[in-house]
């Protein structure tokens, strides 16, 4: 017998899935660009990226509005969750991130759908829907904790990072495990530092991340779409 707190993990692993069919394996977020100029050569290099994005960006912008997002599907205020999607699109920027962030957005929101989330409908085609919008509702409905919702998502968008480092460094298998044995260490840490920020604190602009993104939307060949 499935306990109600074994299934809520069994939904969080499903939607931190790689196999889950929203895309995220076509983004790289400018590592792309990274490697092709020449920043990200070793896996040393791709571990200096990767944890600058982490603490400067992830950490500081997209958990922060994911667990307000979070606050605001649980207590159903509609208005703070137009607020927050459109923030964290505000933030963006890139025309590829904000790109990333709505067809991401939307594809999870196709699957919601699917899988008979009534909120999903609504964020099918709407140009400010976010991934975290979207994982953020199918957290509350699942019964998904707060904190676990932060360190899945942060997960599952290392995993993706580290997965992109192994074919575009490229790294070996087991150098691309190292990684992210080495990155997924501060997570814990990252997430209460998550929980406990204030909205004045939200933000932050990474520079080389920014650079990159701009810089791949003009690469000439190309295998990610960010």
């Amino acid at each position: 017998m499935v306990t109600g707190t074994d299934l809520s993990l069994l939904r969080l692993l499903q939607l931190v899935s790689p196999g889950l069919p929203i895309g995220m394996y076509s983004y790289s977020q400018g590592m792309e660009s990274a490697v092709d100029d020449g920043w990200i050569v070793t896996a040393d290099d791709a571990a200096a990226w990767l944890d600058g994005l982490l603490g400067e960006a992830l950490a500081r912008v997209d958990a922060p509005v994911l667990a307000r997002l979070y606050d605001a599907w649980h207590y159903d205020d509609l208005h703070a969750v137009d607020h927050w999607s459109q923030t964290l699109i505000a933030c963006r920027e890139t025309a590829e991130l904000r790109s990333e962030d709505r067809q991401t957005g939307q594809a999870l929101a196709r699957l919601l759908d699917k899988l008979e989330i009534a909120e999903a409908q609504a964020w099918l085609r709407r140009p400010d829907a976010t991934l975290a919008t979207l994982f953020s509702l199918a957290a509350v409905r699942w019964q998904i904790t707060k904190t676990d919702a932060i360190a899945g998502y942060l997960w599952g968008w290392l995993e993706n990072q580290v997965l992109c480092a192994v074919k575009l460094v490229p790294l070996g298998q087991v150098a691309g495990q190292k990684l992210l044995m080495q990155l997924s260490a501060q997570l814990p840490v990252l997430v209460q530092q998550v929980v406990s920020i204030s909205d004045e604190e939200i933000g932050g602009s990474v520079f080389g991340l920014a650079l990159a993104s701009s810089r791949h939307e003009m690469q000439y060949s190309r295998l990610f779409r960010s």
